[in-house]
């Protein structure tokens, strides 16, 4: 584990968990371009990014002692970790249980702000649901164990007082990378296994690219968007403080064809319900966001990742 560092207003500090992965990776990289010392929180030596300012912090956010070591001297927590594809009770412990631990603890420790990235699956996306905003319903509990337990650690952040916590809530995140669940694990799916090229086409792709939610993150962990009184203009002071980002919706056609015409199989489009709304990011963008990455440029970065591997 590499020695802490001193801290200050003029040079932040930021603890980031899952530094290895694929959100978590972008995320060191994006706060090391804005001059943070990025603390890299990872299970294993030697798989944090390899960049100047990254230190590599070996151990488990959710153990207390490691927790309250490496937030020490810090002024940011940036959380990535959620064990997607795991069962229920795994879920549940890593995220529900182990993310509040490290929130407890950057409290304690004087931390700024805890920027958590959740997802925009907490939102009740049934058919019918319409647009989306910070104020929409939740998933119910008989969800998906993968919404269910985000919108639980959502929850669960939100009730450690005294720390101003930002959770920002992306859609489908685009992007190239090994473990990108869109441009990498889906599309494998859908040229291997024939049930996964079954789509109901006109149904809305919610998306945003992976630089563009790393740019918010960053920007809020660094202090570049600065607190307000009023959530409209930016994270509350000592509040929880949702943020949807999301770019303009596609379809899942659009998305569908881009995947199935890179792998050379033909998609399979079905008649049925879906939602048709769009996740609207209008508190984000008055917190000075936009998002940089079009839909023809994402879908064109996707299908030429697709061929060359």
């Amino acid at each position: 584990m590499a020695a802490s560092s001193s801290s200050s207003s003029s040079h932040p500090v930021v603890v980031v968990t899952g530094a290895n992965g694929f959100v978590g990776g972008r995320a060191c990289a994006a706060l090391a371009e804005r001059g943070a010392t990025v603390r890299a929180v990872v299970r294993r030596p030697g798989t944090a990014p390899d960049l100047p300012g990254v230190e590599e912090w070996v151990g488990e956010f959710g153990d207390p002692a490691f927790a309250a070591e490496v937030v020490r001297g810090a002024t940011a927590v940036v959380t990535t970790v959620h064990p997607m594809g795991t069962d229920l009770a795994t879920q549940h412990e890593v995220a529900v249980v182990g993310t509040p631990v490290l929130a407890r603890a950057a409290r304690d420790a004087g931390v700024d702000r805890l920027v958590h990235v959740s997802t925009g699956s907490v939102y009740d996306r049934s058919p019918g649901a319409g647009d989306i905003d910070e104020s929409s319903a939740l998933v119910p509990d008989d969800a998906d164990p993968y919404s269910v337990t985000k919108r639980d650690t959502d929850a669960a952040l939100a009730e450690v007082d005294g720390l101003t916590t930002v959770l920002v809530r992306p859609p489908a995140i685009l992007g190239p990378g090994k473990r990108s669940v869109w441009n990498t694990l889906r599309p494998q799916a859908i040229r291997d296994q024939p049930e996964a090229r079954h789509a109901v086409p006109d149904r809305t792709f919610a998306w945003v690219h992976v630089d563009d939610l790393v740019s918010l993150v960053a920007d809020v962990a660094t202090g570049r968007v600065p607190t307000a009184s009023d959530p409209a203009s930016g994270p509350v002071e000592g509040a929880c403080t949702p943020v949807n980002v999301a770019a303009p919706p596609a379809t899942v056609r659009d998305y569908h064809e881009t995947v199935a015409r890179a792998v050379d199989v033909e998609p399979v489009w079905e008649d049925g319900p879906g939602w048709t709304g769009r996740i609207a990011a209008d508190r984000a963008r008055a917190w000075g966001w936009s998002p940089a990455t079009d839909l023809p440029s994402a879908l064109a970065e996707l299908e030429a990742g697709l061929r060359q591997s």
